[in-house]
């Protein structure tokens, strides 16, 4: 059956890269991901290796390209993906698309700084024109003493934010005006009157709308404010306040008509800022357009440039330093794969030499490998999630395509539910091919992952609800009841029948709430249903005392298969390693135990099932007295199931106990007299595979010479092997701790396999209750307002249906069924 059944065969191989064509080979190798690379320079740090300068230009390629990216996706430009999938770039492109990329960078940073520039003028000049106008109603004077005014020189003729200017009345009066921060105009004006000593009059107003801050961009509410004061000193100080503040400070006009003037050449500016400013975003959005319809690609072809490179770091040199040589595990099913791809580096390379191969002996354990496919994928990623099986191991995902579907519908039974996730599942399969679903969010991505347990999960739910006989908590009468409740009537039965049974009559209709049918009387039961429970039982006050027997008894019968089953594939891993001693050692004792106590168990079951029936239920043994009194050895007589029951739990109980201190002792002692007699006893080991190579089962089986080969080179291999030390109390203890393990999670684990019935009981009960709290109500109500209550009732009904029992339920489920696996 290939890796399906078991992990892929491998090979060690070491190739011969020429230094010219190394690249492509490796190139090619990768497009078609064949093999696994060793490190042949674990000595050798990460920055004294060969290729370090073409790991740091890719590292360069990468920031650039995320450069480009971010700014692309800051412009609300969609990315096209192109093709998928791009080859690495040849060498002979990589120098001109690093060239290009440069290029781009420096022209969309210079125009990028350039659009800042001119929108922060643009926003400071906005600034000016709203404290300008602002402003002009703070201060009213008379146009007659405007030309009286006395100047001093300003206290700093620099730049826009160090000067104000001033306009006096009298000798010694300044203007400062400006924008502050809403949230520090406040502690701005009580910090000028401390600070001034009343020498300083400040004079504020709110703007009607928010302005963006120029440094940060961040859009806040602003207020103007005008400071008037007296004294050169203070105005130093009004000035180291406002930049404390962070206040955006602006010239004061000392006239109108300056202020005039101020206001046209500031309108005619903004004008100008605009027209500019929106031909430098023209013009940076058609290079973002651009840089766009390539960046994808080329992002994935730096990287598969950059992984080429860091494989190649780990290669080694060669004495002449012209060819590279490689060592990398490869299946053995695709070694005439690899060679072809070295031919085809070899040939886009066009060197005279081609590189080649060639396979090499190995003692090591060889990574596993597992093929998948889109449909296989998801349940090897649940046995993956536990941990990756060792090399040539059975692979459980196979089994597991059934089991863990079929466990998780045992506990989500319902015809109803389980036919919407399998729609839900089917649109998702129908549909895979859809770009948005493989790239959308992480919570849709993970459902569209598992479409196809999702499938099959919702199929087998379809399953188990028909035998179940739930649909959205009803049953469903697609076959007729095998129940007959008129032949419970004494009307339609003779007077003997009469007195052998209770039977009804109007009188005991009319005074009893709940009517009790008799198998036993004729004509009332009429064989089983067909398939699953039969409906009668949905109107039965003792539903939930049959369904919990039934459901418990199941759930043990599933979970002791289960179990018998995982150790009988441990099996198939002793066949396929040759350890037949493990068999006869490890795996029977293992069935032996949990056959004669479990196994019998359900043989109890089953055998009551078939063998009792409505006539002989009165006297049927409860099988939980039974079981417990297997290990107590009861003095008295409990008339047991069948004749012999108790020579034979006697029997089964010896077997147990015989097969404890076998699995307990019996392979450590029996690896022991290997390690002793290896020089008196010959064992057969032909075409035996080392696994583990420091596995102490491997010491002992490879101690003694091979009789049947006789050759000298499993002598060499026995040599290497056998001078590690035998260690016989680690391999006691680590058996002695399997067995207790073994033993005590027999017994825990048939305990928790109960859960696939609690589950169920669970997921029935809600189902119950919603149809109570919702649907009844809805349905009781006349049809008058009947049909208007039912809508929404209906739509309340579906959306915590989809939400509490398909999803929280269908995850609890799903989890639980993991925990079994």
């Amino acid at each position: 059956m290939g890796s399906l059944f078991r992990s892929e065969t491998m090979c060690l191989a070491q190739l011969f890269l020429q230094s010219g064509t190394a690249y492509e080979c490796l190139s090619a190798l990768g497009e078609k991901g064949l093999v696994q690379f060793r490190d042949l320079n674990q000595n050798v740090s990460s920055f004294q290796r060969k290729f370090v300068g073409e790991v740091k230009r890719c590292e360069e390629l990468e920031r650039i390209l995320a450069y480009l990216v971010q700014e692309i996706n800051r412009a609300d430009i969609p990315l096209p993906e192109g093709e998928t999938s791009p080859p690495a770039p040849p060498l002979k492109q990589v120098l001109e698309m690093q060239e290009q990329l440069q290029k781009l960078e420096a022209e969309l940073r210079e125009v990028t700084k350039n659009k800042e520039r001119l929108r922060k003028n643009l926003l400071e000049l906005t600034e000016y024109t709203h404290v300008l106008r602002v402003s002009k109603a703070f201060v009213r004077r008379d146009v007659q003493f405007e030309p009286t005014y006395e100047e001093f020189p300003p206290l700093e003729n620099d730049s826009l934010l160090d000067y104000s200017c001033m306009q006096r009345l009298g000798a010694k009066l300044g203007f400062v005006s400006g924008l502050i921060n809403q949230g520090k105009a406040e502690a701005f004006g009580k910090t000028l009157w401390r600070a001034c000593r009343g020498h300083s009059i400040v004079t504020h107003a709110e703007l009607e709308g928010p302005l963006e801050d120029p440094e940060t961009g961040e859009v806040i509410k602003w207020y103007v404010f005008l400071i008037s004061f007296w004294g050169e000193q203070i105005g130093h100080k009004v000035k180291k306040i406002c930049d404390c503040y962070h206040c955006h400070v602006y010239p004061y006009p000392n006239t109108a008509e300056e202020r005039r003037e101020i206001q046209e050449g500031l309108n005619t500016r903004i004008q100008d800022l605009y027209t500019v400013l929106h031909k430098t975003e023209d013009y940076l959005r058609q290079v973002l357009c651009k840089a766009a319809e390539s960046v994808y690609s080329r992002v994935i072809q730096v990287k598969k440039m950059k992984a080429i490179y860091h494989m190649l770091n780990m290669c080694s040199f060669d004495v002449t330093n012209k060819c590279l040589i490689a060592e990398v595990w490869c299946p053995e099913a695709d070694l005439h794969e690899l060679r072809l791809a070295l031919e085809e580096g070899s040939r886009e390379s066009g060197a005279s030499i081609p590189s080649f191969m060639n396979t090499i002996p190995t003692k090591e354990t060889p990574p596993t490998l597992i093929r998948t496919n889109k449909f296989t994928e998801g349940f090897q990623n649940i046995v993956d999630a536990y941990g990756v099986g060792s090399y040539r191991e059975v692979n459980p995902a196979l089994f597991t395509i059934v089991t863990f579907p079929f466990l998780f519908a045992v506990m989500f039974g319902d015809l109803g539910h389980g036919f919407v996730m399998f729609l839900f599942a089917l649109l998702l399969v129908l549909n895979e091919d859809h770009p948005r679903l493989s790239q959308s969010q992480e919570i849709v991505r993970m459902f569209f992952n598992g479409r196809y347990i999702l499938l099959l999960m919702g199929l087998f739910s379809v399953y188990t609800g028909l035998i179940y006989n739930d649909c959205f908590s009803k049953s469903v009468n697609l076959f007729g009841s095998g129940w007959n409740v008129s032949a419970m009537y004494s009307s339609g039965h003779s007077a003997a029948e009469q007195r052998k049974v209770m039977l009804w009559n109007d009188s005991v209709v009319r005074h009893n709430r709940v009517l009790q049918l008799d198998p036993s009387v004729p004509g009332v039961f009429r064989g089983p249903y067909p398939l699953g429970i039969d409906p009668i039982w949905n109107l039965a006050t003792n539903r939930l005392t049959f369904l919990n027997s039934f459901k418990m008894k199941m759930s043990v019968i599933l979970g002791i298969i289960h179990m018998t089953f995982g150790v009988i594939l441990g099996i198939f891993n002793h066949l396929h390693f040759r350890k037949k001693f493990n068999i006869y050692l490890v795996s029977i004792p293992e069935l032996l135990f949990m056959l004669c106590i479990f196994g019998y168990l359900v043989f109890m079951i089953v055998y009551k099932w078939l063998v009792y029936s409505a006539e002989t239920s009165r006297v049927a043994p409860s099988i939980l007295i039974e079981f417990i009194n297997m290990f107590l050895f009861p003095a008295s007589d409990t008339g047991g199931l069948y004749p012999g029951q108790e020579h034979v739990q006697r029997l089964l109980l010896v077997i147990t106990a015989l097969s404890v201190p076998v699995l307990f002792l019996g392979k450590p002692l029996f690896l022991l007299w290997l390690h002793r007699g290896r020089s008196c006893f010959g064992v057969s080991r032909s075409g035996y595979t080392l696994v583990r190579k420091d596995s102490e089962e491997e010491v002992s089986l490879l101690g003694s010479q091979d009789i049947e080969e006789g050759n000298n080179q499993m002598e060499d291999g026995c040599r290497e092997v056998t001078c590690e030390e035998f260690n016989f109390g680690e391999i006691l203890m680590t058996q002695v701790i399997h067995s207790i393990e073994y033993c005590l999670g027999c017994i825990s684990n048939t305990a928790s396999y109960l859960r696939l019935w609690a589950l169920s009981l669970a997921h029935a009960q809600l189902s119950d209750v919603l149809w109570a709290m919702l649907m009844r109500v809805g349905l009781r109500v006349d049809t008058t307002y009947g049909v208007l209550l039912l809508l929404p009732v209906i739509a309340l009904f579906a959306v915590l249906t989809i939400f509490i029992l398909l999803i929280m339920e269908g995850l609890s489920a799903f989890l639980h069924a993991i925990r079994l696996h």
